[in-house]
C-alpha cells in the first residue's frame, strides 16, 4: 500500500478533485505515493442527452466502481452528489473531506442576476432541481438543457452568439477551477437549495478495514453528518438525480439543522421542510441518517409524494 492508485474521470474538475485527495493522503501518510488512473464513464461519453434520460445516478461512477472491484484502482474520488445513496456492492465511502460552499451560481455574459434577467430569457441547466426552483421564483424564464464539462458550459454561457442568456453551475466547482470571475450571482439558499451532497467530495474504496483505516484521517465529521442527513432525505423520498429534490444540512456545535425541498419541474408547486436535532457523541452518523429519514416522511405528509409521482 505504498503506492495508491486513484481513479478519476478525465475532466479538469475531476482531475482537480482527485489531485486534492491524493495530496491529502500524502500529507496524512508521509512516504505514501499516489498514482492517477484516468477512466471514462457513460456520463462522459453521452453528452447530447439529458442526464435523467441516460440513467441518472451512477452515470458518472459505475465504471470507476467496476475498476475498484476489479482492483484496477484502489480508490476513487467523486463529487458526492453523483453517487447513488446506497453503497455499491463491495464498496463504501471511506472519507468525506471538509465541504466547499454548497451554493449554486448564475453565470451570465451580461452580468444578470435572477432578478434582472428579462422575461423569456433562456437559462441553461440539465437539472430538474435547478429548473424547478428557478421557475418557482421566475416563471417567465425558459429552461434549456445544458450538458458538458464546466469549461464547456462556461464557453456556451459567455458566447456572444450563444443561445443561453445565463447558466447555473455549482459554486464549489468554479472555486476549485479558479473560475469565480465568471460568476454573476451566488444564488441564496432561500431561492435555491443544493443537491444532496453538493460541494462535498467522497473517497470510495473497497469495503475492507485497511482502506477504511487509511482514509479515516481525511474524514470531516461535521461534513459527513450534514451530507449523511441530506442523502438519507433523498433516499427516503426514493430519489436520484432525475428527481427534483434539494437538501442542505449544517452542523452548529452539537446541533444539526436540515432543510429539504421538493419542487415540481415547472416550479408550480414546492414543499419546504426543516428539522433540527442534537447530535449525541459517538452516535452522530446514526442521528444524521435518522433526521434525514424523518424529514422525508414529513415532506411526504405535506404533499411531496404528489410532486414526485407527477414527475414520473
Amino acid at each position: 500500500m505504498h503506492v495508491i492508485r486513484l481513479g478519476t474521470r478525465g475532466s479538469a474538475l475531476a482531475r482537480w478533485q482527485t489531485d486534492h485527495i491524493a495530496a491529502l493522503l500524502r500529507e496524512t501518510h508521509p512516504g505514501l505515493q499516489t498514482e492517477i488512473v484516468v477512466l471514462t464513464t457513460r456520463g462522459d461519453q453521452v453528452i447530447d442527452v439529458p442526464l435523467p434520460k441516460i440513467g441518472g445516478k451512477g452515470v458518472f461512477t459505475a465504471e470507476l466502481e467496476e475498476a475498484l472491484r476489479g482492483e484496477v484502482i484502489d480508490l476513487a474520488a467523486h463529487s458526492l452528489k453523483d453517487l447513488p445513496t446506497e453503497d455499491a456492492e463491495g464498496l463504501n465511502i471511506g472519507a468525506v473531506p471538509e465541504r466547499a460552499p454548497a451554493n449554486d451560481v448564475l453565470v451570465s455574459r451580461e452580468g444578470h442576476t435572477l432578478d434582472t434577467l428579462p422575461d423569456g430569457a433562456v437559462i441553461g441547466s440539465s437539472s430538474l432541481r435547478r429548473a424547478g426552483q428557478i421557475l418557482a421564483v421566475r416563471p417567465a424564464l425558459r429552461i434549456a438543457d445544458l450538458r458538458g464539462n464546466v469549461d464547456t458550459r462556461i464557453k456556451k454561457a459567455l458566447d456572444p452568439q450563444g443561445s443561453y442568456d445565463a447558466i447555473v453551475l455549482a459554486l464549489a466547482g468554479l472555486e476549485r477551477l479558479a473560475r469565480i470571475d465568471v460568476i454573476s450571482q451566488i444564488i441564496p439558499f432561500d431561492i435555491m437549495l443544493p443537491a444532496p451532497g453538493q460541494g462535498a467530495l467522497a473517497v470510495q474504496c473497497r469495503d475492507e478495514l485497511a482502506w477504511r483505516d487509511l482514509l479515516a484521517p481525511l474524514d470531516h465529521l461535521a461534513t459527513r453528518c450534514a451530507v449523511t442527513a441530506e442523502r438519507a432525505f433523498l433516499a427516503g423520498l426514493g430519489g436520484g438525480c432525475s428527481v427534483p429534490v434539494a437538501a442542505y444540512g449544517i452542523v452548529e456545535g452539537s446541533e444539526l439543522h436540515l432543510l429539504g425541498r421538493i419542487v415540481a419541474p415547472d416550479g408550480s408547486h414546492q414543499v419546504d421542510v426543516r428539522l433540527s436535532m442534537h447530535l449525541n457523541p459517538g452516535e452522530e452518523l446514526h442521528g444524521a441518517a435518522g433526521i434525514g429519514n424523518d424529514l422525508a416522511q414529513l415532506a411526504i405528509a405535506r404533499g411531496a409524494g404528489d410532486i414526485l409521482e407527477s414527475g414520473k
